[in-house]
């Protein structure tokens, strides 16, 4: 009888982990899932293993038993209320150190592969000439892509200690069903007619959507040229913001209610309430040359950007 993959995967109960679980189990996979609290609600997940809180002493140990392949989504995103120098530590705390000691556990349970979902922050928040590449200097600017940044630094060090084959993929914004953040927030705008000051912002943004990734990240799991590389991903297709709010409008039968507001008059008026940040998410121009995972690996996204929306469109509206 041929023995079945057995995949690990950290962050199971989340936006990516869930949907994660139910296409590897759709290919034949057993999916073992890693999560904190005693979570038992997850489709797809064969065996779940309860590890608590993520840090430089979480015991891996029963969760690796047998384990081929370690997919490690769970990462702290976000600090609330705290200066910017205990920021930085309580990231790390998860996402650098959380993440050396399951690698290191990881390469001693006799896993073969690990793969890292990190993020295109890395490189920086806003394209100026070209798109982002695989090449770039890294430029993380927020404590969370700092803690990304030098979590990948450790995993190449264990890959180096030990063997462990490493793959990391950095993502742009991913959306799709459930998905949180700002993509959530332009749908309920649109989907209750309010208006939306962006009518004039010219940019233009790469995205992801959540089917796409999940089949990068099998595609990662066994392809033999993928270890010890770094990945960008994205849909290959290109937006503005004023576009994509088209995009999700009438995917909702719905008529846009876009209107311009001068952007350093916008900007002021989202720093008073504190949105600057968001704000530069949603207008700023981020691009993602995903070209290395297409030529390497063959990888070809399966869903066009507009079949994603609507998929994203249909699960709100239900």
């Amino acid at each position: 009888m041929k023995r079945l993959f057995v995949t690990l995967i950290t962050g199971a109960n989340g936006f990516i982990g869930r949907n994660l679980c139910v296409f590897l189990k759709e290919k034949g996979y057993f999916v073992r899932g890693a999560v904190r609290n005693n979570v038992r609600d997850v489709s797809g997940i064969d065996e779940y293993i309860q590890v608590g809180d993520i840090n430089e002493s979480t015991d891996w140990q029963q969760a690796l038993v047998g384990v081929d392949t370690v997919i490690h989504l769970a990462a702290r995103v976000h600090i609330i209320k705290e200066s910017v120098v205990d920021s930085l530590e309580a990231f790390r705390k998860v996402n650098v150190w959380g993440t050396e000691r399951l690698a290191r556990m990881a390469a001693q349970a006799g896993v073969r592969r690990f793969v890292f979902i990190s993020s295109i922050g890395i490189n920086g928040e806003v394209t100026f000439e070209r798109p982002f590449t695989e090449n770039d200097i890294p430029c993380p600017v927020s404590a969370y892509a700092v803690s990304k940044w030098e979590a990948e630094q450790k995993l190449w060090q264990v890959s180096k200690d030990t063997g462990l084959e490493v793959v990391i993929l950095r993502s742009p914004l991913v959306y799709g069903p459930g998905a949180p953040g700002n993509f959530g927030r332009l749908i309920h705008l649109i989907q209750f007619g309010l208006p939306i000051p962006l009518g004039d912002i010219k940019n233009s943004r790469s995205f992801i959507y959540l089917g796409n990734l999940v089949d990068a990240i099998v595609t990662c799991i066994t392809h033999p040229l993928a270890a010890g590389e770094t990945f960008l991903v994205s849909d290959c297709a290109d937006v503005s913001t004023p576009d994509l709010i088209k995009m999700i409008a009438c995917a909702m039968n719905k008529k846009p209610v876009l209107f311009s507001l001068h952007p350093s008059i916008l900007k002021a008026l989202c720093k008073i309430v504190g949105k600057d940040e968001e704000l530069e998410k949603l207008t700023g121009t981020l691009l993602v040359d995903s070209s290395k995972i297409r030529n390497l690996l063959g990888w070809k996204a399966p869903f066009t950007m507009e079949e994603g929306i609507r998929e994203t469109v249909k699960y709100y509206k239900s």
